[in-house]
């Protein structure tokens, strides 16, 4: 999102400097050595919705590295594997009746083509599906998924931000039996290269593992930042760091936006990603409901962007404080290699090549019913400064699409 907005800005004649606390640019799309494989360290697709993506690829003339791969859902389901994601593996789903199942076919379908979010904002998710579902097909479907990925907060969600997920990977399909999913040669890497390079040719400065201190202050407009002790002076400052940082970033706010920041919630995530000999399974996501299990799914990324090695995401999504969010990376490696041996019994250690765990403690803004009156605008009430971060994707759930969509926007209410 910051580069996105620098890269406007700069085209626009201003002069950008971007400061980023990481060695590398693209926060959680940003790549990693993976013993020799170039990976992101959290995985990414693209769905047919994603027009920003799309424009920024054209400018850049990257349209040419979009492919598009027929890909396929599952639902491990008390320890059996099921196919998921089409009407035919919903009518043959053991786990609900038959006339819950046509009413959850009903539910996706008619919510893939709603158009307007507005009166689903304050609007409970659980309250809604159940709804449409019924209480029986919600306890089995949808609610293990919620729990393992929002814990407590799991019965206080957004209808609205639900129901952008279920459109923007409904809308990506070849046919109704059919997903299609899209994918970048080289990774998200190929972008975040393309467009350091082409703000650094606009005259763009970036500095890595430089984070900001502070955002300076005085006389109700921005001044500046302070970053190695060193103050630097500018007339504008966008942050796009995650919004718990801001109060500590800008001590100078007043205590209502102070507060109104610190209340946005945030779900961490330790993501441990497994380098195989062979598949676990033929799908690119595969759901996961099973007591024994902690983990909403697994991501086998390779089924959707072919390489060499068998490429699976594993994510534990939880609060910052939870018991397991505090494991050595070898615990977490440990128990997610057992959930794949779980799923595919025919995996033998000889098949487990190499491993990796990073975590990003504001992976997931928390989105309650009436989250979009919770945020406090972009454009702030300090002149020159404006504050934003994934909860402003809202209702979308994040996506690289979402970040150059609100990094434009963001330019926008510079140059207005």
């Amino acid at each position: 999102m910051g580069m996105a907005c620098a890269l406007e800005l700069l085209k626009q004649g201003y002069a950008v400097a971007i400061f980023e606390a990481d060695d590398r640019v693209g926060g959680m799309s940003a790549h990693f050595d993976f013993n020799g494989l170039s990976i992101e360290r959290y995985y990414h697709f693209i769905c047919k919705p994603d027009t920003p993506y799309f424009e920024l690829l054209e400018e850049l003339g990257l349209l040419h590295k979009l492919k598009w791969q027929p890909t396929y859902m599952g639902y491990f389901f008390r320890g059996k594997l099921h196919d998921w994601g089409n009407p035919l593996a919903l009518l043959k789903f053991p786990g609900v009746s038959l006339l819950d199942r046509l009413r959850y076919g009903a539910h996706m379908f008619f919510a893939s083509k709603r158009r307007r979010w507005q009166d689903l904002d304050r609007v409970e998710a659980g309250a809604w599906i159940r709804k449409w579902i019924g209480p029986r097909a919600y306890d089995v479907l949808w609610r293990p998924l919620f729990q393992l990925k929002f814990h407590q907060h799991s019965d206080n969600l957004s209808a609205a931000w639900i129901w952008t997920r279920i459109k923007r990977v409904g809308s990506s399909r070849r046919s109704l039996m059919q997903e299609e999913l899209g994918y970048l040669e080289g990774g998200s890497e190929s972008l975040l290269r393309a467009m350091e390079t082409r703000i650094r040719a606009l005259g763009g400065e970036i500095h890595l593992s430089t984070p900001v201190q502070r955002v300076n202050l005085e006389a109700g407009r921005v001044r500046g930042v302070t970053v190695r002790d060193e103050r630097r002076e500018f007339d504008i400052v966008i942050s796009t760091a995650p919004l718990p940082f801001v109060p500590k970033l800008i001590p100078d706010l007043d205590e209502d936006t102070r507060r109104r920041y610190e209340a946005i919630d945030n779900i961490a995530v330790a993501c441990v990603i497994f380098k195989l000999a062979r598949p676990v399974t033929r799908n690119f996501w595969l759901n996961v409901s099973d007591p024994d299990m902690d983990i909403p799914g697994i991501i086998e990324y390779t089924n959707l962007r072919r390489m060499n090695e068998h490429i699976v995401y594993v994510p534990y999504y939880m609060p910052a404080d939870h018991e397991k969010y505090q494991w050595s990376n070898e615990r977490l490696i440990e128990e997610a290699r057992g959930y794949l041996k779980r799923i595919n019994p025919e995996l033998t250690d000889a098949d487990f090549l190499d491993a990796f765990a990073s975590r990003y403690r504001f992976a997931q803004p928390i989105c309650p019913p009436g989250f979009l009156d919770r945020l406090p605008p972009i454009r702030t009430q300090v002149e020159g400064l404006y504050v934003a971060d994934t909860s402003y994707y809202y209702p979308e759930d994040r996506s690289i699409s979402e970040s150059v969509r609100v990094g434009r926007e963001i330019a926008a209410m510079v140059e207005a």
